[in-house]
């Protein structure tokens, strides 16, 4: 990738959790010839199967999780130092049902060197994930408190496990 590097998970782990909190990332998913990004706020990351591992979740509602039920990746494009704030916001508050993020934003794709899923140009952190599981949250296994204020509406999400496959960083 141009501009970019290889690196090891662990060496951009703290920044991707601290952007994710600030602002979020973009997830970005390809099925069939269709390619959608989303805003993100919530993920884990960790070892699973002995494999590095990107869970995403995804509401039921989202126009993404019906592309990337059928997909076999995704990528997580993580921008910082306040980079793409505007577009954070946007994708975080629009159906791509509805609009064409990529022209509405001008956002650039960049191809997967791993997986069929493009990612953000110009983002500092590109997660490369391909698709090893997919979990519903079961209501009845919930907290209450974590029911009653994240599902009010009964709009749960899937969890989809991606196994890291590449990481990469601006040079």
């Amino acid at each position: 990738m141009k501009n970019m590097k290889e690196v090891n998970l662990t060496n951009v782990t703290p920044e991707i959790i601290s952007q994710l909190a600030q602002g979020g990332a973009f997830l970005t998913v390809a099925s069939e010839d269709k390619v959608n990004t989303m805003t993100i706020g919530w993920t884990t990351l960790g070892r699973m199967w002995n494999k590095p591992v990107c869970v995403v979740p995804v509401r039921f509602s989202r126009y993404t999780r019906q592309l990337i039920e059928k997909a076999e990746s995704f990528t997580l494009s993580v921008p910082l130092g306040g980079a793409f704030k505007e577009a954070l916001a946007y994708c975080g508050s629009k159906s791509g049902r509805d609009v064409d993020k990529f022209a509405e934003l001008n956002l650039k794709r960049r191809p997967g060197t791993a997986v069929a899923s493009p990612s953000i140009d110009g983002c500092d952190i590109i997660l490369e994930c391909r698709i090893v599981h997919k979990q519903t949250l079961e209501p009845l296994n919930l907290a209450p408190e974590i029911k009653d204020k994240w599902y009010a509406d009964n709009d749960y999400h899937i969890l989809f496990y991606g196994e890291i496959v590449q990481v990469y960083a601006k040079q």
